[in-house]
């Protein structure tokens, strides 16, 4: 694709995310608290790694990376920023069960819902269980989120330095720079023992599919 195509569709996509799944208003917040909608849950999973592909709206869109991630895999050391700008490897939080939610951005509803879901209907797994979102929203965006949503029981950690996360774990969508709706759990020993890449990034993954997985390792 020549550079002008790519920038025009990416411009393109951006508009057509936000347009389908609203600008999200950040925590948006009602008398009985975050108002969840509708969205189709995804059956079934993608497959990380270069030349795997999800779709927007039917429309396929590559992945790019070295070998996808795979259950059975055992994570890989890569940075990520926190929200204090420091960097951390998913790999340094050994010794826990994780839930990872990636989402595309904190800046539209499907991942806004994605990330309450996370924090708010884990039925006290966050008692014994990290509960981690990355996404490639910069530091300053997820902590202006988590503090909007109050949302307190969740780590934020940004790929926003160069996509070296999505590179990593063949999980960058290429030609828009985003990170492939995914949610994995790994194990104390850094094992991934579940994973989904929603097919269609519109889609939320199945959240309750990944508690009930991460229930079975503590």
């Amino acid at each position: 694709m020549s550079q002008n195509r790519t920038v025009a569709w990416t411009i393109t996509f951006a508009i057509g995310l936000l347009a389908s799944a609203g600008c999200a208003e950040m925590g948006h917040q009602q008398a009985g608290g975050f108002s969840y909608q509708p969205f189709p849950v995804a059956t079934g999973s993608g497959t990380a790694g270069d030349g795997q592909s999800v779709t927007f709206k039917g429309k396929p869109l590559a992945m790019t990376g070295g070998p996808g991630i795979k259950v059975g895999d055992s994570l890989r050391e890569v940075k990520l920023a926190k929200t204090d700008l420091s960097l951390v490897s998913l790999t340094e939080t050994k010794g826990k069960v994780r839930i990872v939610s990636i989402v595309p951005s904190l800046d539209t509803k499907v991942c806004e819902q994605q990330t309450h879901y996370l924090s708010e209907k884990n039925a006290g797994l966050d008692q014994g269980i990290e509960l981690i979102t990355v996404s490639i929203d910069t530091p300053f965006a997820q902590s202006r989120f988590a503090k909007d949503a109050h949302i307190e029981n969740v780590t934020f950690l940004s790929d926003y330095r160069g996509g070296d996360f999505g590179k990593t774990y063949g999980l960058l969508v290429k030609d828009v720079h985003i990170l492939a709706r995914t949610v994995m759990v790994v194990d104390k020993e850094n094992v991934i023992r579940y994973l989904q890449i929603t097919p269609e990034l519109a889609q939320m993954p199945d959240m309750e599919a990944a508690f009930n997985a991460a229930r079975g390792l503590r």
